[in-house]
């Protein structure tokens, strides 16, 4: 049964249909104009019954999400799928999207391009009009309602930051981009996530955003994952930028983190610097990257936000067209916006989800709070960890112990020299563990406190106050099972002078690859990066690491020992080639048949570093070489056909090769020669009246041994009963058969 079917979209805040006779999207502001051309389209397409319902189609956006990303683009159907080239705008609804062909259907698929963010829920609906009769449903199977999902757009603040002092934060990356989550053609070799480079900065300044494009800071971070341009660029914007955040690089883009730590740094923010960005690249990729991009740290009650942590999609950053991980370098001209990665942007795409579903996140960025400075004028009350969070930092930033010495924790304080209510003090101690230069002194192992004897304290005794645990340290195997740590210190002791019963320390059983192989291996950490292959421009460095342990079962050490990554120097300045034209092709290497030739240019001037090619090849095609007839050995002479008197014998062979393209015919395959036996006696007595010797009739000749070029045939005949007479034999004869040319 066909009909024809119209879809017509408006958001709720618009409200969405499916009409008759072509397909439309319309964006119209709920409670705006309802006589206008736009709102108009269903009642001017039917004359008959509105009806509720229709139960024959389904209203779906591919992937069934229950939300929709700003600015992304679903397929919303009845099943059948429609190309971008077959919807064209509405002449007299500018704002709606109709088929440029419309024809008889029973199914339909439309491209609806999700709405800005902040534009809240959508409501799509839709009616079928058959034979000018409605059939429309605002509930079930004809109506979805999609709201926009939290966290996916990067949008500029509106309002001005009114927080006071400065805040402290620790940017943490984590990376979740690996072979189990992301499956489909991941690079298995040289995944990695490039160093992660980000400020804190004014409003004014934007490091880069989506709809925009990318600066040649942002495109070296995206294709090479070099920061280098990037880090310039914003330390060119002088007092708009508060702080550089930097990390290193991860290879691979993902290990267990109680093998590897994520990376992670720290920055600052002011009253006019509040908003964070940052970039990193996952490689290998075209240009795909992840990131924040104008993240406001300030918060409407005139504070700083104490916690954010969203989960990161990749971007495409609009300089290069490639669509799978490792696709050659192919230079988007003219550059394209920076745009979020869908599921349905290219079949070879290692996201692609014929279903349009969401793409799974590749890594999360958490970012925390850690220190306030200077006076707070936020609205809402400080809790106890804002205070404790504000203590712990002051208290590390006044340890001015040098770096080159390494000391153990802090003792518990000792009981106070005084037992009245007159000042005595307090000691704790700590060890010296290592000194890495000996001309720096490493003093500080003692630390004293004034105090009182217990209860001569007016206000009453506070509580042992400690830090958070720090994080778990690595296992102390890297295969099997072995034990890890965690220490945390103490941030306030009691004021009576007790000591704190708490543990700072605690230990446990840990387990690194339970199924560890005896070919299983352990390796030192990476040491630094080599210098750049090259001066200027792109080149490639190296770094290693060396076996600690070789497998127990004393087989190779399977475990990469050496890296290469891309490294990007300074543009260079270099002299162009001065190439004179191609020479003529050369003759082809070859009389006939397939071969090659060659073409060469030469250097008119000599530049420091040319790469140019100066030589060209290419297959070459000839008429075919003639092929000449091959032919078998002779086989042996046959039996003569004759049992007495004169006869003949054959031999014959076989064609190995037909001849082709002009090549020399074949010889004949058979050949025949008399043969003589004894004489026949004149008076022959039939073998049918040989006495007591009856034969049977002649066999039928056997099948030809060759279809075509020379082949025989043989035919047989045996005795009935045999008597003692030497005319009673089996007999045999032979022929040529199929002797014509192949």
């Amino acid at each position: 049964m066909g009909m024809y079917l119209h879809l017509l979209l408006l958001q709720y805040y618009f409200v969405s249909s499916f009409v008759c006779n072509a397909i439309a999207f319309v964006e119209e502001p709920f409670g705006g104009r309802s006589d206008g051309y736009c709102g108009r389209i269903l009642r001017a397409q039917t004359h008959g019954t509105r009806r509720d319902g229709h139960h024959e189609f389904r209203l779906r956006v591919e992937g069934d999400p229950d939300t929709y990303r700003p600015g992304s683009t679903y397929r919303v159907t009845f099943s059948e799928i429609i190309d971008e080239d077959e919807t064209q705008f509405m002449t007299n609804c500018p704002p709606a999207v109709t088929e440029s062909t419309p024809r008889r259907r029973t199914r339909i698929q439309v491209l609806w391009t999700a709405p800005p963010s902040g534009t809240g829920c959508v409501i799509l609906k839709a009616s079928i009009v058959q034979k000018r009769v409605i059939y429309f449903q605002d509930e079930g199977s004809l109506t979805v309602q999609l709201c926009e999902k939290e966290g996916e757009a990067t949008q500029a603040p509106a309002i001005e930051c009114c927080a006071c002092g400065t805040a402290k934060y620790r940017l943490t990356f984590y990376g979740n981009w690996s072979e189990k989550v992301h499956p489909k053609d991941y690079p298995r070799r040289a995944n990695h996530w490039s160093a992660l480079i980000g400020a804190s900065h004014s409003r004014s300044y934007v490091l880069w955003e989506y709809g925009g494009y990318a600066s040649e800071g942002v495109r070296q971070v995206a294709e090479f994952g070099s920061p280098i341009k990037m880090e310039e660029e914003i330390r060119q914007k002088g007092d708009e930028v508060l702080t550089v955040i930097k990390t290193k690089a991860q290879w691979p883009a993902w290990q267990p983190l109680n093998l590897r730590a994520a990376p992670s740094a720290e920055f600052s923010v002011d009253r006019t610097r509040h908003l964070m960005s940052f970039l990193t690249m996952l490689g290998p990729s075209p240009d795909w990257n992840v990131g924040l991009s104008g993240e406001d740290l300030c918060t409407k009650e005139c504070g700083w936000v104490q916690r954010l942590e969203t989960d990161l999609i990749p971007w495409d950053a609009g300089t290069d067209s490639g669509v799978t991980y490792e696709s050659p370098n192919k230079p988007t001209v003219p550059q394209e916006k920076i745009r979020p990665l869908t599921s349905l942007d290219h079949l070879q795409s290692p996201f692609y989800d014929p279903e349009g579903g969401a793409i799974t996140p590749v890594a999360r960025v958490v970012v925390e709070r850690i220190a306030r400075k200077g006076e707070q004028c936020n609205v809402v009350p400080d809790t106890i960890d804002d205070i404790v969070a504000d203590i712990g930092q002051e208290e590390k930033e006044t340890d001015d112990t040098p770096e080159t010495c390494i000391y153990s924790g802090w003792s518990p304080w000792s009981a106070c020299s005084s037992s009245t209510c007159e000042k005595g003090r307090r000691m704790r101690q700590r060890m010296l563990k290592a000194q890495l230069d000996l001309s720096v002194p490493c003093p500080h192992t003692q630390d004293f406190q004034p105090c009182m004897g217990p209860g001569c304290s007016r206000e009453e005794p506070s509580t042992c106050m400690m830090s958070e645990w720090i994080s778990w340290s690595a296992c102390s195997v890297s295969c099997g099972m072995g034990m890890r740590s965690r220490e945390r210190y103490v941030k306030q002791y009691p004021e009576d002078g007790s000591l704190c019963q708490l543990n700072t320390e605690e230990t446990e059983k840990c387990v690194v690859n339970d199924e560890c192989s005896p070919s299983s291996c352990v390796v030192t950490e990476w040491v630094e990066w080599d210098p750049c292959s090259v001066t200027c421009g792109i080149g490639m460095r190296r770094r290693e690491r060396m076996v600690k342990m070789p497998p127990i079962d004393g087989s190779m050490c399977k475990t990469e020992v050496a890296e290469v990554e891309k490294c990007m120097m300074p543009e260079c300045h270099t002299i162009p080639c001065m190439l004179s034209p191609w020479s003529e092709w050369s003759e082809c290497s070859v009389t006939c048949g397939r071969g090659i030739r060659t073409r060469q240019r030469m250097l008119k001037s000599d530049p420091a570093e040319c790469t140019e090619e100066l030589e060209q090849t290419e297959k070459c095609m000839l008429p075919e070489c003639p092929v000449d007839c091959m032919v078998s050995e002779w086989t042996e002479w046959s039996e003569c056909n004759k049992t007495c008197g004169k006869g003949h014998t054959i031999r014959t062979r076989m064609i190995k090769v037909e001849p082709q393209f002009g090549g020399s015919y074949c010889p004949e395959t058979i050949q025949r020669k008399k043969c003589k036996l004894r004489k026949c006696r004149r008076k022959r007595i039939k073998e049918e009246e040989v006495p007591g010797c009856r034969m049977q009739p002649w066999s039928s000749w056997t099948e030809c041994t060759k279809p075509c070029g020379g082949g025989i045939q043989e035919r047989f005949r045996v005795a009935k009963k045999r008597t003692k007479s030497k005319g009673c034999k089996d007999r045999k004869e032979i022929r040529a058969c199929n002797a014509r040319e192949c």
